[in-house]
Parts: structure tokens; sequence; C-alpha cells
């Protein structure tokens, strides 16, 4: 029998109300069922939210520091156990155990970085126009927070959220995705060995149409972080507008990587593999356009299909796996849709484009490495976001036209340019629209200590990561401390 797993609510592990579940599967070898987990219903998210607000009536007043020193044991307890949380992520999501240490140690560089911002919640404090009166602000929680968080990355992702707003004094409904819920229940019993009292985190599994709506909807619930798809978060964002909530989102991307021909080649190779085609190109900032100046245009892409088809797929558990599955059926036949979309629209697809069935392969979704050229901006598989291993490859004559290419997408998170130029490198940094730009670097490699996130039709505005996130956790308060003795007006009484 397959492991049962729970919600927790209110600091206990328990079944959704109606006693239903849904079953967790090794996207690798589908056979194999990893657990079974709460179908969660409105009155379980209504619970769990009465028990955050109960909770941040108490956590709110705990000292920040404090707050802190919990999360940090919490990136203590996840460096024990790293290798452990590595092996159930590549279970659950497929990716190389590389990748899946990775997302780990994204979680405890956040976990130790925020810890260290509970002693730096810095307030911005200046002068009076008026004498004896003294001008403060404050950064306070936002209250009750809802956060729904996506499979690609499950203990990075959340963490980014989590660990920053609990030191900023919120509390937590946490919505993880229906294809790693398992990684989510580790990131809270960790938290709970942390010390973090009751009802500060509590973990709601379930679908998104009723467990993360129920959650956006919810009148107690003060702010929402969501990360996905462009058209799910815009439900999102009209749900929480109409009560007023602060929401973040966090969407898609359709990253291009720019080559000009002063290029170090082997290092621009390097970067598209790696971007285009790490995580089975199931990142939001993955490389999905190779932009490539036309003086290197045929080098570039003859030494690059070569390279990518040396990349192994399998099993992310097995040694020498470099390309994962994709994260389930319904994923790789909307891939697979998009290549013949591609081979429709008259692109030359040189690498690839074809269901990976062979051997081993065939008991999990896999999907080869997909490389087309022959790509104009106005084809689809160069503006839509795909969500895989497909890479489309476009031609440029100068770095004014790579720049218009790459802006010329509804999307705007992550960018690159190769070259040598440090006039060239600048002008893009400064005219390319994305919320991060890599300058000979692939489009993936975020830190945890800057702020993340995107223009356009990639989010709202907000950041994760780094000094930013705590802007959407926090709010301002301003104090105005006049020991005058009498009334002061404002604007008006200035000598």
């Amino acid at each position: 029998m397959p492991t049962k797993f729970q919600n927790y609510i209110a600091g206990a592990w328990c079944d959704s109300s109606n006693g239903k579940t849904f079953e967790n599967r090794n996207p690798a070898n589908w056979d194999e069922v990893l657990g079974t987990f709460p179908l969660s219903t409105k009155s379980d998210v209504d619970r769990a939210v009465e028990a955050a607000n109960e909770a941040f009536r108490s956590w709110r007043l705990v000292p920040a520091p404090e707050r802190g020193n919990i999360l940090r044991r919490a990136g203590e307890i996840m460096v024990q156990r790293k290798d452990e949380i590595a092996a159930i992520m590549t279970r659950e999501m497929g990716k190389p155990l590389t990748e899946t240490r990775g997302d780990v140690q994204e979680g405890i560089d956040t976990a130790f970085y925020s810890a260290t911002e509970g002693r730096r919640l810095f307030g911005i404090n200046t002068p009076s126009e008026l004498r004896n009166k003294l001008n403060l602000s404050f950064r306070i929680p936002v209250g009750v927070c809802g956060l729904i968080t996506p499979w690609n990355f499950p203990m990075a992702i959340p963490s980014w959220n989590l660990f920053p707003g609990l030191v900023a004094g919120n509390t937590f409904v946490f919505k993880p995705a229906e294809d790693t819920p398992w990684t989510a229940n580790v990131l809270v019993e960790i938290l709970i060995e942390a010390g973090l009292p009751s009802g500060c985190v509590n973990i709601v599994h379930g679908a998104g149409e009723v467990v993360g709506a129920a959650i956006t909807e919810h009148p107690l619930v003060q702010a929402v972080s969501f990360t996905g798809s462009t058209s799910t978060g815009s439900i999102v964002a009209q749900n929480c507008g109409k009560q007023t909530k602060h929401v973040c989102l966090e969407m898609g991307g359709k990253n291009a990587q720019i080559v000009m021909e002063d290029a170090d080649l082997d290092l621009a190779i390097e970067g598209v593999l790696w971007g285009a085609f790490g995580t089975t190109g199931q990142r939001c900032t993955a490389t999905s356009r190779l932009i490539l100046h036309e003086k290197i245009h045929d080098e570039l892409v003859d030494r690059l299909r070569k390279q990518a088809s040396k990349l192994r797929l399998g099993d992310g558990l097995a040694n020498g796996t470099d390309v994962g599955p994709i994260i389930n059926e319904k994923q790789r036949k909307n891939i697979d849709r998009y290549v013949k979309i591609g081979k429709e629209e008259g692109a030359n697809c040189i690498l690839g484009g074809e269901i990976a069935e062979e051997g081993e392969l065939k008991k999990g979704w896999f999907y080869q490495p997909t490389i087309f050229t022959n790509v104009t901006p106005d084809m689809r598989i160069a503006k839509e976001e795909i969500f895989g291993p497909v890479l489309s490859v476009l031609k440029c004559s100068s770095l004014e036209e790579a720049i218009e290419i790459n802006n010329s997408v509804i999307y705007g998170l992550s960018s690159s340019i190769y070259t040598r130029d440090i006039n060239r490198a600048m002008q893009a940094a400064r005219d390319i629209e994305a919320g991060i730009t890599y300058i000979n670097s692939a489009t993936i490699g975020a830190e945890a200590h800057m702020p993340f996130g995107g223009v356009k039709a990639t989010g709202n505005g907000h950041r994760e990561g780094g000094w930013a996130v705590f802007d959407f956790y926090t709010e301002w308060k301003s104090v105005y401390i006049d020991y005058s003795g009498k009334l002061q007006r404002a604007q008006i009484d200035i000598n």
C-alpha cells in the first residue's frame, strides 16, 4: 500500500474533510505510486485560514530576530537532510539529482538569508518639517498569506515565500502543486521541527480550482503569492482584486539567449545546453529562444546540434542522466502539439521532435531534446511558452535587431547575451525588456539574495527573492511623535 499523507492544519496532521485522496506518481516510472494525498475542500481551506488568523495574533508579536532564529534552525535541518530531500524531489518531478540538490540548496540559502534579515527589517526615518517632532516608519506584517506554488521547483519557490514571509511576521495557508506534494510536506515537517508555532504554516493539498480558488477568495487572506501560468495567474489576480488583496504573480516566460559574432562560442553553447534542456526545459527561465548573429549562426547551430544529440535521457536517480522526464502525460502532449505546430509553420526540426519511448523510457513521460531552425519571430513556437525541451533558433544581423526580436514577445522574465564587447553588453542590459539579464551566462541561475521576477505578462511588478520580497510581505506604517506640547499643523504652522 502506498503511504498516506495528510494536510497540516492548526498544528495537527489531518485528512481532508471529505476523506478523498489523489495519487502522487513518479513521472520517470508512472507505475510507481509514491503516496496518496488529501483532495481537500473549501471547508479545509476555511479551517486552515482560521488557524493562520489565530496564530497571527501572537506570531506578529514575536521579535523578528527570534522569528529568524527559527528559520535558521530550519536551514540547518535542511543541510542535514539535503540528499534525502533531493531524492524525494527527483522521484516526484523527475529532474536529475544534481538539480534537485541545487533546489534544496536554494531553500537552505533562503533560510539563512531570511534569518539574517530578521535583524534588518529597516524602516525609513526622516526629519520633520516642524520643531520638536519626530517622523518614523516601520515595516509591519500583512497578516494571513496564501501561497500557491508550482511543481518545477518544489522546495526553492515555497522557500522564497514562506521564509521571508514568516520572518516578517505573517502566517500562511500553503497549497503546493498536485504533482509535488511530498516535497511540500517535508518542508512543513522541517519548519515544525525547527520550532515554528502551531498555525503559522498550514498546508492544504488538492486541486487548484478548489483549494487555490478558496484561498484567493477567503476574506481573511490578506495577500496571495502565485507562481504558474499566465492564464491561471490572471484568474488569481481577478479573485484577489475583488477584495483588494495584495497579490504577487510570477508567471510565464519566453526567454532568449543572444549570441553575437564576437562571443566565446564554446561558452555560449554550454549556456544554451544548460538553459534549454536543464530541468527538461521546464523552468519559467528556460532558454526557449536562441538569437544568433548571422556570421556565426551556421557554425554554432551545427556544433549545438552535435552536443545536444549526446544528452542522455533517463531517470533522474540514475548516474549519467542529463535530461529527466516531462512532469506528466498532459504536459508531454502539449509539448508534442507545439512541435507539430512548429513543423507546420515551416520551421526546420534539426534534432528530436518526437516522444522518447525506447527501453526504460516507455515507463515515463520522456521527450527528445528538440531544436528548430529557420524560425521567424511571428511563429507561435517563437512567441508562446512551451515549457519543455524545445529550442527555437532565430537569426539576426545586429545587436539592435537581436534586442528587437528579444522584446517582441509578451513576456519579460529572463534574458542573456554573449559578447566580449562591454559596450554591447551594457546596451543589452539597458534595452532588453526583462526582469533579469545575464551577461555571458545562461538564462537560468538566480541567486537567493537577489530580486527575482519579470515584466509585461510575466508578472505584476512584485519580486520574490532578496530584500525586494519584504516589500510584498510587509506594510509600511508611519508614526509621528510630537513632543512640542502644542498642536502643530503640518504644512501650515511651518516657521
